[in-house]
């Protein structure tokens, strides 16, 4: 622990479409801090950070929404096709960014902290990591999933993947090179074994409980929240295509592909399960996706364990709100949410380009947003 007094700072680099972010996601379900180093990149030129009239002044108002923002989409088409632009922007951008995973470091709670870039190993940010992860695919493979995840055909694949520096001098440097071919049982053992290679105990101290909550009513029984695990991925699959009626038909390889992007909270009575949340923390929010409850339950009661359990564990990664988008049954139970100190809002009125840029990406059309500030310093206001 070479850089930080108690932590254990992993680096995780890789090409495009190798699967960095379903390892960092992985890593996080089993029990690390993660930090997206390219999400903060875009926090840091936001509009009122310090970033932002630095990219300004150099590159041109042009750049510049209607809204005050600076349009990433023009920003990108710009510097992916021109190097010393790209060397520029980084001179800006990296400084802040690296500035911010120390404020993100120092400030987290979990001995072991991962940090995702896809250009880790050209920056500062190498220097603050105890080990380096480099996940690799065949050029065949990231091509198949760029047309599939990102509409990109053949060619645009083929011209995006060879505009990045070889994969093979990133595996050269690594500790620990997974070895992504698509499957993520495969995926999934390849990060617990590398885990629990490099962090002492670690087989042997995970727990599935994480809150125990007895209800109010005894009728009801004790109501328990754990975390979903990939063994449960048949559980979760059969919950949600029940209480779904079968509008999500989700089969186990469904959920263990979800484990890549989102957690799982199981609501438990008795030891049976009868509810569940999907949720993920990205760029210090939450987003809570996914709710299913049996309909005999005390809704209130449901929601309150599972939802404050949700919060709870944000907390512990620094999450600055929760945006949940509840399904149309649960949104008109208004009183429980306000209990809960949730209120209806549109992405345009959360004031924080980061916050908007959420909820935008993950409100469903004609969805509710409903959304609760989790904590009133933001974490990153001073970098």
């Amino acid at each position: 622990m070479s850089n930080w007094n108690g932590k254990f700072v992993i680096g995780l680099t890789g090409n495009i479409a190798t699967g960095k972010s379903v390892v960092r996601r992985m890593l996080e379900h089993l029990g690390a801090y993660t930090i997206d180093a390219d999400a903060l990149s875009h926090r840091a030129y936001a509009r009122g950070a310090p970033g932002y009239k630095q990219v300004v002044d150099h590159f041109g108002k042009w750049l510049v929404k209607k809204d005050g923002e600076i349009d990433r989409s023009k920003l990108g088409n710009l510097v992916f096709n021109n190097p010393d632009a790209m060397s520029q922007l980084e001179s800006i951008v990296h400084p802040l960014v690296r500035q911010a995973t120390e404020l993100l470091i120092k400030r987290s709670i979990q001995p072991v902290i991962v940090i995702e870039a896809i250009k880790l190993l050209e920056g500062d940010l190498r220097n603050v990591c105890d080990s380096i992860w480099v996940t690799n695919a065949m050029e065949d493979i990231q091509v198949e999933r760029l047309m599939r995840k990102r509409g990109m055909s053949h060619d645009q694949a083929v011209k995006r993947i060879h505009m990045q520096s070889a994969q093979s001098a990133k595996v050269a440097v690594a500790n620990i090179v997974i070895t992504n071919t698509g499957s993520y049982d495969a995926l999934w053992k390849q990060v617990s074994a590398a885990w629990k290679e490099i962090v002492p105990g670690a087989g042997g101290t995970e727990s599935d409980t994480v809150t125990i909550k007895q209800s109010a009513d005894q009728t009801l029984g004790v109501l328990q929240v754990k975390r979903g695990k990939p063994k449960n991925s048949a559980a979760i699959a059969d919950l949600i295509t029940r209480l779904s009626k079968g509008a999500r038909m989700m089969t186990v390889e469904n959920v263990m592909e979800a484990f890549g992007e989102k957690a799982y909270m199981l609501l438990e009575l008795d030891r049976k399960i009868v509810g569940l949340a999907g949720w993920q923390v990205e760029n210090l929010v939450t987003r809570t996706t996914d709710i299913y409850l049996e309909e005999d339950l005390n809704q209130q009661k449901a929601l309150e364990v599972l939802i404050k359990e949700v919060e709870r564990a944000s907390a512990e990664l620094q999450s600055e709100v929760s945006l949940i988008f509840p399904k149309e049954q649960l949104i008109l139970q208004e009183q429980i949410w306000r209990h809960l100190g949730y209120e209806k809002r549109t992405p345009e009125t959360l004031g924080v380009q980061a916050w908007q840029d959420s909820a935008t990406e993950s409100i469903p059309a004609g969805k509710t947003l409903l959304f609760k500030q989790l904590r009133q310093d933001r974490v990153l206001r001073p970098i």
